[in-house]
């Protein structure tokens, strides 16, 4: 097959200095792990069931038909391959990637919010009724007027003891239900949270599970208004919708009452620890930071194989026009990107497994490590977010015009990933979630307390800033890890300083002193984030086993994360006196080193993601490069191509040419 790609790509490939199937080993957990992956991936992408026009030339109605059908077929069919719940799991994530939200979200925060917080009869009722997808469910929290700030929901769940019913109620305009996904059009079922309120008490907000729909003919049950909210940025083939209750009744043990619980007489009382009801929220944050990853890796992979593929202007009069990826400029536009997915990657690692254990751990009611993980989790979700966004759309820039086409993959990408930087917690909010816990974990330092691993380093924040050093090696992991280290330790400390001053000396309240800080406690939640994220990419290196080769590149791609970091964020660095004047051009100097290292093995190094081209769903991104051929006739294609003359010609644009002509 070598003659059908293109010859650019051959001769990338053929110049790796590493063999990238064993990479995409190493990034997927082992050969077994990626046989695995590539089976699951094989049976959900090469059925031909699943075929459908391409959903950019399609009206948004078409859009959510075309999904919804692939979507339920494909509930049907991981009951009729028997695939393990992992498998099953896989199979769809590669199946509808961010579409079909209403499967999607049924599978994650519906089915996962029924096991984690129903107690064992609830479970028992509704968990095999969600798993057979004999209902379908949505997550509704968010209102008009609310969202991450749960205190400030207004929907009611007042308790009649009466009748032993809870009356769902949505008393003012804003506190519509709305952006949940599949709750337009789609779900039968929901889990509601609202505030709780049992003798003449507010408990605060509780989680409910009530029908929505009739299951006969699918129209709203009597006291629920739902639709759908309208066209969006993105993600246009879902039915995210809005929902309001007049006096709607539920039974009394639809609450679920894992944590907490109201007997028959109203009495209120818990039953476990309330903190493990963030298990949730955390595992969502976690998938989320591993999709932010994935997107922003796979926008890489499209443009840098379409850099290898284009070709533009001149380097040398007279010689033929080069690829774009040997300008230095598209390098430094792409390489850190490249470099920030890898990171990104092993980052996601660490913080399912830390997660895992954590969980674990919740499952006996011990919330021991909630808090670290809940923190981190917040962080990493806003951080990887974030930089996966702002890359994806570099990307796209780098691409050119073609990069502005949806044939490009790009778009999709872009317009996806921005739900995650504001979906289930905005980026800001979730930092200054972060923020607040390093804080308590700094004062907890000053007082001599141990703190939990990742902010252990927060007991050796020097009281000054390091100064008369010399020249520092800067390509040595110990000194960059130390340098993000330091640049935390110091913005935390001037965070929880400065709250601490303005409480002390200015004697403002601690909700205005908070509110006065913000800036500086964002800062140092993204310092602390990005010192994870560097640490943990270099501890991955040093246990990954691989060849020489590979842990070369890899080693170029972690310095390069980490000095391109130092120059984005020198003034961090310089302020504290970490680095000095002299050690930002060489950082500057190395970094440009480091992107001609990285040009050589780019397309090897995208290849190990390992992403199947029905993944990519990009013309520019395909693995045997034929781009110019494939965009001609993915134009072709589009419904305005169906006729030579359009009827829009003789409608509108003859009568109006001759009408100008008769004038003449």
């Amino acid at each position: 097959m070598a003659q059908l790609v293109n010859p650019d790509l051959v001769r990338e490939r053929s110049r790796a200095s590493f063999d990238a199937e064993k990479l995409t080993a190493v990034l997927y957990g082992g050969p077994d792990e990626v046989t695995r992956k590539r089976r699951i991936e094989a049976l959900a992408l090469k059925d031909p069931d699943y075929t459908h026009e391409d959903l950019s030339y399609l009206c948004r109605e078409d859009q959510y038909v075309a999904m919804l059908k692939k979507s339920l077929m494909a509930a049907r069919k991981v009951r009729e391959l028997g695939l393990s719940e992992r498998d099953r799991d896989s199979y769809m994530d590669f199946l509808l990637d961010w579409r079909a939200g209403a499967v999607n979200l049924h599978r994650t925060m519906f089915t996962i919010t029924l096991q984690q917080q129903g107690n064992q009869e609830q479970r028992a009722k509704w968990l095999k009724l969600a798993e057979d997808f004999s209902i379908l469910g949505s997550y509704l929290q968010t209102e008009m007027g609310h969202g991450t700030f749960l205190r400030g929901l207004e929907t009611t769940a007042t308790y009649d003891p009466s009748t032993q019913e809870f009356v769902l109620h949505s008393p003012t305009l804003t506190a519509t239900k709305w952006w949940p996904g599949g709750l337009g059009l789609t779900v039968t079922h929901g889990v509601v949270m609202a505030q709780l309120y049992t003798q003449g008490r507010c408990m605060g907000p509780h989680m409910f599970i009530l029908q929505l729909r009739s299951l006969d003919n699918h129209k709203p049950l009597p006291g629920i208004t739902v639709g759908d909210i309208g066209p969006k940025y993105g993600c246009n083939d879902g039915d995210n919708g809005f929902l309001r209750f007049h006096q709607v009744r539920i039974p009394r043990d639809n609450m679920l009452m894992r944590f907490a619980q109201v007997a028959e007489d109203g009495t209120y009382s818990m039953v476990l620890d309330p903190r493990l009801i963030y298990g949730t929220m955390v595992s969502m944050r976690v998938r989320l930071t591993e999709q932010s990853n994935f997107a922003l890796a796979r926008a890489v992979t499209i443009a840098v194989r379409y850099s290898c593929v284009r070709h533009q202007s001149e380097l040398t009069p007279g010689e033929p026009e080069p690829q774009i990826l040997e300008y230095q400029t598209q390098q430094f536009k792409l390489f850190p990107h490249l470099a920030a997915a890898y990171a990104f990657w092993f980052t996601v690692q660490t913080l399912q497994t830390h997660y895992e254990q954590v969980n674990s751990r919740l499952q006996e009611g011990d919330t021991s490590g909630l808090q670290e993980v809940h923190a981190l989790s917040a962080g990493l979700k806003a951080f990887t977010s974030l930089a996966a966004h702002r890359g994806i759309d570099e990307c796209r820039l780098a691409c050119g015009g073609h990069g502005y086409s949806h044939a490009s993959g790009l778009i999709y990408l872009l317009t996806s990933q921005a739900v995650i930087v504001t979906g289930e917690g905005e980026a800001t909010v979730m930092l200054l979630q972060l923020a607040r816990y390093l804080v308590k974990c700094y004062a907890k330092s000053q007082a001599g307390a141990k703190l939990p691993s990742t902010v252990s380093y927060l007991q050796t924040v020097q009281s000054a800033a390091v100064s008369g050093v010399a020249a520092r090696d800067l390509n040595n992991f110990d000194v960059l890890t130390e340098a993000y280290q330091h640049r935390a330790a110091r913005l935390v400390k001037v965070a929880a300083e400065g709250v601490r001053f303005k409480v002390v000396s200015e004697g403002q309240s601690e909700s205005d002193a908070w509110n006065n800080c913000l800036v500086s406690l964002v800062k140092c939640a993204e310092a602390h984030s990005q010192f994870f994220v560097v640490k943990t990419f270099v501890e991955a290196l040093r246990r990954v086993d691989v060849d020489d080769s590979a842990r070369a590149t890899l080693t170029s791609l972690c310095q390069l994360y980490a000095l391109h970091g130092i120059c984005e964020q020198a003034g961090d660095f310089l302020q504290h006196g970490f680095l000095t004047g002299p050690d930002l051009p060489l950082a500057r100097s190395q970094m440009c080193s480091l992107l001609s290292k990285v040009r050589s093995d780019a397309v090897p190094l995208v290849d190990a993601f390992d992403f199947h081209d029905q993944t990519l769903q990009s013309v520019l991104g395909r693995y045997d490069g034929r781009v110019y051929e494939h965009l001609y006739q993915w134009a072709k294609k589009s419904p305005l191509n169906k006729d030579q003359v359009h009827e829009s010609y003789y409608r509108y644009l003859q009568p109006f040419l001759q009408q100008n002509r008769a004038k003449l």
